[in-house]
């Protein structure tokens, strides 16, 4: 087809046989929504800052989920509570069928103290594995909840405009469920929610302590890596510190095998295809200076960012732990958990959605990005129906880069100028997606 032009929603679609579908933003649709978002974003900080100074853990986001339910039902949505423990789903049915589409954000904080001097900083306390621990939103899952509830009003307010319904998804546990519970966006899909709300597309965004306030950065494919836990137990012969070879020392096949661990990214992996990390973060072994012991333990991470990477790296890691055991006479036991799959950006589905970003936040403003070895559980989801997943600049435009403070510590801060864009994004690629189906 070509030369139809069909105005949906304030959108213009324009079909061509050569370049597929193509969808050119009305200016007035995007007027609108900034006009809105800018208008509520008082609100979004104030709800921003309620939320920051009541962090909690995973799994025990009670309080904050109460503080979304409230929201939700006044602006009149179908609300329902207890998904995954915590989790708070609304729906807005719009003026006419169309599309599902879900938007999503993370609750929960973390186990850390909060440096930042800041009149509603942090000061909760609680327990994580059996300490007492202060609570902090060090990873910005508080501006996530409030730019959603922005993001619901205004789209609330445009209801009569919406060709479709709208699911907004606020999840507990991002950061993982506390030892021996499920929790997380992984429970959310176990428990039915893609198929309950019908959802045929899913957004959602990150905030980046160390990308420019007004910026938005995207990347086709595995965005973020697949995150795996691994544990090597070596298993020797304890002997006299001063007679080794009466026994089989599992500290030096240990180190060995980190090594070996090491050479399995650098010289047996397609690095030009995808990047991939192998850590050890623990080792464990031995009693005194003078035994050597029957028994070491290391424990890491694995990122891969391709699936058939992350499969053959597995094998690899099994393969050399082993084999670089036998050699020495030990044995050595490996386990490794799968954790969060690669986060994907489904490719077409974010082509289609990079020229509303262009209109809300600039083109030079939305920037091709990386990959980024961390990991997020927004991946669930995409692996469930397909996924666009952006960072969202968080960091005030005069800080040098070398000042920022990383996610997940105490001096973590994000610029809350840089939330009215992902509200905008949040709304923009709601409508534009329904514009397109």
């Amino acid at each position: 087809m070509k030369g139809i032009i069909l105005p949906v929603l304030g959108l213009i679609l324009i079909l061509t046989g050569s370049l597929g579908a193509q969808v050119v933003v009305d200016q007035m649709l995007v007027k609108s929504i900034s006009e809105r978002a800018h208008a509520i974003d008082p609100q979004v900080v104030e709800w921003r800052r309620h939320l920051h100074e009541n962090p909690e853990l995973s799994n025990r986001e009670f309080e904050t989920a109460a503080y979304i339910e409230g929201h939700l039902k006044e602006l009149g949505l179908e609300v329902k509570t207890g998904i995954a423990h915590t989790g708070v789903v609304g729906v807005l049915r719009g003026g006419s069928g169309g599309p599902v589409v879900g938007l999503r954000a993370d609750m929960d904080g973390l186990p850390v103290v909060e440096r930042v001097d800041l009149p509603f900083a942090s000061k909760v306390k609680s327990t994580y594995l059996g300490e007492e621990v202060g609570v902090m939103h060090a990873c910005g899952h508080d501006t996530h909840v409030a730019m959603l509830m922005g993001a619901a009003s205004i789209l609330t307010e445009m209801k009569d405009q919406i060709a479709g319904t709208v699911v907004f998804i606020f999840q507990p546990a991002e950061e993982g469920a506390p030892p021996g519970e499920e929790g997380g966006a992984e429970l959310m899909v176990k428990e039915g929610l893609i198929d309950e709300f019908g959802i045929d597309v899913v957004f959602g965004l990150h905030i980046s302590s160390g990308l420019d306030v007004g910026r938005i950065n995207y990347k086709p494919g595995g965005f973020l890596a697949a995150s795996d836990r691994f544990v090597i137990t070596v298993k020797g012969k304890q002997s006299h510190g001063s007679t080794p070879w009466t026994g089989v020392d599992p500290i030096t096949v240990s180190a060995q095998i980190i090594q070996g661990l090491n050479n399995i990214v650098s010289r047996q992996t397609e690095l030009t295809k995808e990047a991939a990390i192998i850590s050890v973060g623990k080792i464990d072994g031995g009693v005194r200076n003078n035994i050597i012991p029957e028994e070491c333990q290391m424990i890491g991470t694995i990122r891969t960012l391709d699936s058939d990477m992350q499969r053959v790296i597995h094998e690899k890691i099994r393969l050399t732990a082993t084999k670089i055991a036998e050699a020495s006479g030990a044995e050595a036991i490996v386990d490794i958990q799968i954790g969060y799959p690669v986060t994907y950006n489904d490719p077409a589905l974010l082509q289609s959605t990079i020229p509303v970003l262009y209109e809300l936040a600039g083109e030079d403003n939305v920037r091709l990005s990386h990959p980024i070895t961390g990991a997020e559980d927004f991946s669930f989801f995409a692996n469930e129906v397909p996924g666009v997943f952006l960072f969202l600049g968080g960091k005030p435009i005069d800080l040098p880069q070398g000042k920022v403070a990383p996610h997940h510590t105490p001096d973590f801060f994000i610029d809350e100028s840089g939330m009215a864009l992902g509200v905008k994004a949040l709304c923009g690629m709601t409508l534009n997606y329904m514009a397109a189906n």
